[in-house]
């Protein structure tokens, strides 16, 4: 199984492989086309252990190989695609005001029952030495975002990336989103929501800065 072979690679390297991280560093795209094939052959044997008759259901048959490919080429690619291309530019201007960039749409899956959570993000930046292209925040955010993993390290994880990218003075980061474990499943809550906010440098120091984003994206 070429999934075993990977996770032997990435034990023996102690690189973390949960289920949101990025392991593209240790994957080639012939085996990532073998782990497709794999995942679809466990997704059939899932149906089958579900008594879903794929071979004379119409609607289910091939349901397998879709799944394995959703699951590795759409909503969990970023566990198996490079990060985006963060192009940088020097702040020539020295522009120091706020930055507030959203809302983005937040597609993502939580780890507990892979089932979606979906929701906005806004993202606010006080400039330092560097600034990015606005859309280079969303394709980042999607990228983190096409994991299974809980809200609150999404957050964390995008704010992590931008300080590492741009150092800015300060750095906001919310997301507010709808998780079906509670309105599919669980409770049924359909109308409740997640808002998870981190804000730091000059966002978290100054109640002011912190305020005056939170109404701007207020809406």
């Amino acid at each position: 199984m070429i999934s075993k072979k990977i996770i032997e690679r990435l034990r023996s390297e102690g690189v973390p492989f949960n289920a949101n991280d990025n392991i593209s560093d240790y994957i080639t795209d012939k085996e990532l086309k073998a782990l497709k094939k794999e995942v679809e052959g466990s997704v059939q044997r899932l149906l089958e252990s579900l008594v879903i008759d794929t071979f004379n259901d119409p609607n289910t048959r091939g349901s397998a190989e879709r799944i394995a490919r959703m699951y590795i080429d759409e909503v969990f690619s970023g566990r198996y695609s490079k990060m985006p291309k963060m192009t940088e530019f020097p702040n020539t201007r020295q522009v120091g005001d706020m930055i507030v960039i959203g809302s983005i749409n937040i597609r993502s899956a939580c780890s507990h029952h892979l089932v979606p959570f979906i929701g906005k993000a806004w993202i606010g930046v006080i400039p330092n030495k560097k600034l990015i292209g606005i859309s280079k925040f969303s394709r980042l955010v999607n990228w983190y975002a096409r994991r299974p993993q809980i809200q609150e390290e999404l957050a964390d994880q995008i704010a992590d990336e931008l300080e590492k990218q741009i150092k800015p003075k300060g750095l906001a980061v919310v997301i507010k989103a709808t998780h079906e474990c509670m309105t599919w499943r669980g409770v049924k809550e359909t109308d409740s929501y997640m808002t998870t906010s981190v804000m730091r440098g000059l966002f978290r120091e100054s109640a002011q800065t912190r305020n005056e984003f939170l109404e701007l994206i207020k809406g």
